[in-house]
């Protein structure tokens, strides 16, 4: 199909449902590149949104799907296959207990939609307590939870949600002798909270490096300090580990560092590597109690065979091939890279994350911290034309912050052609 002919389709036929779409038409991908309809190899350092933890049509992965294509691709939602209960059990062995029970599902807004509701029944309640920069998702309960995007326009959210202030060290208003002073930022957040409160708190819902909200790693012990507020109050703690699971922060999960375990655990783009697969997963105790109460998430596609078998091959290939581990020590490499990059950039104003999954914020000024958003765009757009996918988000008074989260299969030599073409990218932009 010619260029014109495709784009011309494309604005005929298509609703847009967020930003400009990229200026390339994808034909094939493979590894940690895709290929667009010039043959021209780019490089993607965003995993397929976060997804592709395997890269591109893994060969196992591919193997998977023809194999239950052809023979066990989608059942009515109340037939069980081996598949599901298999991947469930795997989830119960890779996590600490309590968490033993798992829900599979399609994707990471359907998950948190689920866990909520879990939490709400468990509870009693119908408050939940979400970061000022969250995105758990779309879907209603988990849409009225995100703050980073999206809340205008749709009428009243579903009622009951709090934010607090996420802990962003390199734009806190807490400091104390010149440091992030997180423990008296949390405090305050949960004297708002019982402020706002009407008595009915059921869960506090975040991500251990928040995403969306520009790339913003819990302070260590943060997750811990979190878990006593809630326990305080009786509340649920579900940590949304879509991006950070199954060993993208150089663990299996974030949580892990912080000796933190969470009461529900959703799971969604890094299980199916790019496919639609989500999990919810908790103890036993929560399922039964909730189960007597009568809980309810009949999908069409809860418990399919497909995509359940690829979970079972992602999570063998992630243990098999120890990718956390992978993750952790190429991790290293990228923010080495990254920080050598701060040192030539002055636009470059902080470096963050943890393993596979780092941020760059881009600012105008060091010392003032002023917002850069049109060089964010501009940088994006040069990497592109040097071979290089690069994904930016934008929030009202942050620099423009790429995320940078190539798949655990990535190589050494691909992570330094990464750095190298972000190099050329912004020496470009900003001579």
């Amino acid at each position: 199909m010619a260029g014109a002919e495709f784009w011309g389709d494309v604005e005929r036929h298509l609703v847009r449902y967020g930003g400009a779409f990229s200026p390339a038409v994808i034909e094939r991908a493979a590894g940690s590149f895709v290929h667009d309809d010039s043959g021209r190899a780019i490089l993607d350092f965003t995993s397929g949104q976060m997804s592709a933890v395997l890269g591109h049509a893994h060969p196992e992965v591919v193997a998977t799907v023809r194999e239950y294509a052809g023979s066990l691709d989608h059942l009515f939602s109340g037939m069980l296959s081996r598949p599901v209960v298999d991947l469930a059990r795997m989830l119960a062995e890779i996590t600490p207990d309590p968490l033993a029970k798992s829900m599979l599902l399609s994707t990471g807004a359907e998950a948190n939609e689920a866990a909520l509701k879990m939490a709400k029944l468990y509870t009693g309640g119908y408050e939940i307590v979400s970061f000022s920069t969250s995105w758990h998702g779309m879907t209603s309960g988990a849409a009225a939870a995100t703050y980073s995007a999206g809340r205008r326009g749709y009428g009243p959210p579903v009622p009951g949600n709090i934010a607090i202030p996420a802990p962003n060290a390199y734009r806190t208003r807490f400091l104390r002798d010149g440091e992030h002073d997180w423990r008296t930022e949390l405090d305050h957040a949960f004297d708002l909270v019982d402020a706002q409160s009407a008595g009915a708190l059921a869960a506090c819902m975040v991500e251990p490096i928040i995403s969306s909200g520009g790339l913003v790693d819990l302070p260590p012990g943060y997750l811990a300090a979190l878990k006593d507020k809630c326990v305080e109050r009786g509340m649920l703690l579900i940590l949304d580990e879509a991006q950070t699971g199954l060993g993208r922060t150089g663990a299996m999960f974030a949580f892990e560092r912080d000796g933190v375990v969470p009461d529900i655990l959703t799971l969604s783009k890094t299980l199916g590597a790019g496919l639609p697969l989500s999990a919810v997963v908790t103890g036993a105790e929560i399922e039964e109690r909730c189960h007597e109460l009568g809980y309810l998430f009949f999908t069409t596609h809860v418990s399919d065979p497909l995509p359940a078998a690829v979970g079972r091959t992602v999570v063998s290939i992630v243990l098999r091939d120890r990718l956390h581990e992978r993750a952790a020590e190429l991790g290293g490499r990228l923010r080495a890279g990254l920080l050598a990059l701060q040192e030539r950039h002055e636009c470059i104003g902080d470096v963050r994350g943890r393993g596979l999954m780092q941020g760059i914020e881009l600012v105008k000024d060091r010392t003032t911290k002023e917002p850069a958003d049109d060089l964010g765009k501009a940088i994006t757009s040069a990497c592109l034309d040097l071979g290089l996918h690069m994904n930016i988000v934008q929030l009202p008074g942050m620099g423009g912050v790429f995320r940078i989260a190539p798949p655990l299969t990535v190589t050494p030599a691909e992570i330094d052609l990464g750095l190298e073409i972000l190099d050329k990218a912004v020496t470009q932009v900003t001579r």
